[in-house]
C-alpha cells in the first residue's frame, strides 16, 4: 500500500499537459496518424485509449501485490491484452462503423507504449484509485490531441469538422457535424495524407515548448521580485 496521499493536481497535469502521452512523451505517433485524418476518428481512438488505460491501472494497481517483478511485463501485457480484446469487441458490436474505419489499430493499443509505460511506472506503484485517475487523464490528454491535430487537419483538408459522427460514433453525436466551409472548398490534400499529421504535430509540440517557456519565464521573474520585496524587510 501507498503511504503518501495521493497528489491529484499533480496527477491531472502531467496527464493533460506536464507529461501528455504525444506532445511531451512522444509516445503513440502511429495511431495518431493514421487515425486523426478526420476529428471523429481521433476521438473514437481516444474513446477506446482511454477505457483502457483507466482498465488497465485499475487490474495492475489492484493486483500489484500479487505479482512478482520478475514476471511483471509479461502480466502487464496479458492484462492490456485482454482488456483490449474487450474493447475491440464492444466496437465491432455496438459502433461497427468506427470499428470498420479504426481497424488494425484497434488491437495494436496493446503495444501503445503510454499503456505499458503507466502500468509499470504509476499503477504497479500506487492504489486503485489514483491508478485509475492518473489512466483517465492520461487518456484525456492523449484523446484531446488526437482531437485537435484531427480537427486541424480535417477542417484545412476537407472544410469539415466531425464528419460521420454520427454514423460511427451514434446518433447522440450528430450535433458535432458541422460543415465548416462551402461545398466549393478544395482544401489542402497534403493536410489529410501521413506527413499532414506530422506537420499538426510539430506546430503543436512547438506551442507547448511555447507556452511551456513562457510559464517558467513568468515563475522566475515572481520569484526575483518576490526575493527582492523581502530583503529589505530582514535589513529593517
Amino acid at each position: 500500500m501507498s503511504t503518501d496521499a495521493p497528489d491529484y493536481r499533480t496527477i491531472i497535469a502531467d496527464g493533460l499537459w506536464n507529461r501528455n502521452v504525444v506532445l511531451a512523451q512522444l509516445l503513440a505517433l502511429c495511431p495518431l496518424m493514421a487515425v486523426t485524418a478526420t476529428a471523429t476518428n481521433g476521438l473514437g481512438m481516444g474513446m477506446a485509449t482511454t477505457f483502457v488505460l483507466v482498465a488497465s491501472g485499475f487490474s495492475v494497481s489492484l493486483w500489484r501485490g500479487f505479482i512478482t517483478p520478475e514476471i511483471r511485463i509479461p502480466v502487464f501485457v496479458l492484462i492490456i491484452a485482454s482488456q483490449v480484446t474487450l474493447v475491440e469487441m464492444g466496437m465491432n458490436a455496438w459502433l461497427h462503423e468506427l470499428y470498420k474505419v479504426l481497424g488494425l489499430f484497434i488491437p495494436l493499443i496493446v503495444t501503445n507504449c503510454a499503456i505499458l509505460g503507466r502500468a509499470e511506472a504509476f499503477a504497479s506503484r500506487n492504489d486503485v484509485i489514483p491508478s485509475m485517475v492518473d489512466g483517465f487523464f492520461m487518456g484525456l490528454g492523449f484523446t484531446a490531441v488526437l482531437v485537435v491535430i484531427g480537427g486541424i487537419r480535417e477542417v484545412l483538408g476537407s472544410g469539415t469538422l466531425f464528419f460521420n459522427a454520427s454514423l460511427l460514433l451514434g446518433e447522440q453525436f450528430s450535433f458535432l457535424e458541422t460543415v465548416v466551409f462551402g461545398e466549393d472548398y478544395k482544401g489542402f490534400l497534403l493536410l489529410i495524407l501521413p506527413p499532414g499529421g506530422f506537420i499538426v504535430l510539430g506546430f503543436l509540440i512547438a506551442l507547448k515548448n511555447v507556452i511551456d517557456a513562457a510559464r517558467v519565464k513568468r515563475a522566475t521573474e515572481r520569484a526575483l521580485d518576490h526575493g527582492a520585496q523581502s530583503t529589505p524587510e530582514r535589513a529593517a
